[in-house]
C-alpha cells in the first residue's frame, strides 16, 4: 500500500523550470529580475504540479498580500446585468490565476467612497495594486490616488486618467465609424443614446458622434445621456421614436440598451431595420440572442481585461509607465441594421 505522495515545494518546481529558487520566489512576488518568458515557464510548471506560494510566507516577508483591488461605482443590480462588466472581470482573473493572485472587488455610490476605500486598502497593506475604471473628466479620483503611491492601470483614454498608465480603446474612431456605417446605407436621421454626459469615455464617444454627423453634413442627429440602464435606454428610445421626424438609426452606448430599444421598437409596431436600424456597443450574446441579431461595435472584452491585468503586473515591476492601446471595436453587421424604408409617396 502506497503511502501519501509527496508535498510539492518551491524547490521542485525551480527543478523542473530550470530555474533557481529564487527566481520562482521572484516571479510568484512580482519582482523585476525575471523575464517575461521565464515568468511564464515558471508559472506553466507550477500549474503542472499543482503548487501556489503560501501565502503567510508572504506576510511574514513583509511583502503586500497577492490581491488586486477593483472599485466600480455602479449600482450592484445594473452591474450584475451588465455582460460587459463580467467579460471584463473574467478576463481580469484569468491573468491573476496564473499568477496565484486574487481580485478583491468592492462596489461603491459615488467617488469620494472608492477614493476611501483604496485608502483602507493600501494604507492596510490589503492589495497590491489596482484597476481604475470608469474615468470621469476632470476627474476627482486622481489626486487623491496618485498621493497614495498606489500602483495602478488606468481603463480609458490617457487624455482621462491623469498619467496614470493606462490600457485604452479609441472610442471615437468606433463612433466616427457607426455614423458612417449607416450614412452609407442612406441613413441621415442618425440618434445616440449614451452613458453619462460626465463618463470619459461615453463624452469622447459623444464628441465624435456630433463631429462626424456635421462633417457627413446630417443636421438630424440628436443624443440622449442616461445611466446604462436598459429601462433607461428602453424611455430614450420611447421619446426618439414618438418625435414627429424620429431617427431612422439608433446608435447605443451597450447592448443592454440596444436589446431594450428593439423590444420598444416592437412595442410601438415598428419594423427592425425597415424602420428603424439599432446598432449596439460591445457585442456580448445578448446581441446575437435577440430577433433580429444586433448589429454591434464589437470588441473581445475577454482579451481586454487580460491585457489590463497583465499591464498591471508590468507596472508593479516597474516595467511599464506609459498607455497601451488595444484594438478598436470594429463593425459586425446583423440584421438589425439596414437601408431605411423609403418615405410614403416618395
Amino acid at each position: 500500500m502506497s503511502g501519501p505522495a509527496p508535498r510539492v515545494t518551491i524547490n521542485d518546481v525551480a527543478a523542473r523550470a530550470g530555474v533557481s529558487k529564487g527566481a520562482v520566489s521572484m516571479a510568484f512576488n512580482d519582482r523585476p529580475g525575471v523575464s517575461r518568458a521565464t515568468r511564464e515557464r515558471i508559472f506553466q510548471v507550477a500549474r503542472e504540479l499543482g503548487w501556489a506560494p503560501h501565502q503567510s510566507a508572504r506576510s511574514l516577508s513583509g511583502r503586500r498580500a497577492g490581491i488586486v483591488g477593483l472599485v466600480i461605482c455602479r449600482p450592484a443590480r445594473l452591474l450584475g446585468l451588465e455582460p460587459f462588466y463580467m467579460e471584463f472581470v473574467s478576463g481580469i482573473e484569468g491573468v491573476l490565476t496564473e499568477r496565484a493572485h486574487a481580485l478583491l472587488l468592492r462596489l461603491v455610490r459615488d467617488l469620494g467612497e472608492e477614493v476611501a476605500v483604496y485608502e483602507e486598502w493600501w494604507r492596510g497593506r490589503t492589495i497590491g495594486g489596482a484597476i481604475l475604471v470608469d474615468f470621469h473628466q476632470e476627474d476627482p479620483r486622481i489626486p487623491a490616488l496618485r498621493a497614495l503611491g498606489l500602483p495602478a492601470v488606468a481603463v480609458g483614454h490617457p487624455s482621462l486618467t491623469g498619467g496614470f498608465p493606462s490600457v485604452w480603446t479609441d472610442d471615437a474612431t468606433a463612433a466616427a465609424d457607426a455614423v458612417r456605417y449607416l450614412a452609407a446605407l442612406g441613413h441621415r436621421r442618425i440618434a445616440r443614446v449614451g452613458g453619462p454626459a460626465g463618463l470619459g469615455h461615453s463624452a469622447i464617444r459623444a464628441r465624435a458622434f456630433e463631429a462626424t454627423m456635421a462633417e457627413l453634413g446630417l443636421d438630424g442627429r440628436r443624443q440622449v445621456a442616461t445611466g446604462f440602464a436598459g429601462e433607461e435606454g428602453a424611455r430614450a428610445t420611447r421619446g426618439l421614436l414618438m418625435a414627429r421626424d424620429r431617427p431612422t438609426a439608433i446608435v447605443y452606448d451597450n447592448d443592454i440598451m440596444a436589446v431594450a430599444g428593439a423590444a420598444v421598437a416592437a412595442e410601438m409596431g415598428l419594423a427592425v431595420p425597415d424602420d428603424v436600424s439599432l446598432l449596439a456597443w460591445d457585442d456580448s450574446q445578448l446581441c446575437r440572442l435577440t430577433h433580429p441579431p444586433l448589429s454591434a461595435m464589437s470588441h473581445d472584452v475577454h482579451r481586454f481585461g487580460q491585457e489590463v491585468a497583465r499591464a498591471l503586473f508590468e507596472v508593479i515591476e516597474g516595467s511599464r509607465t506609459g498607455a497601451l492601446q488595444v484594438p478598436t471595436p470594429s463593425l459586425t453587421p446583423r440584421g438589425s441594421t439596414g437601408p431605411p424604408r423609403p418615405a410614403r409617396g416618395g
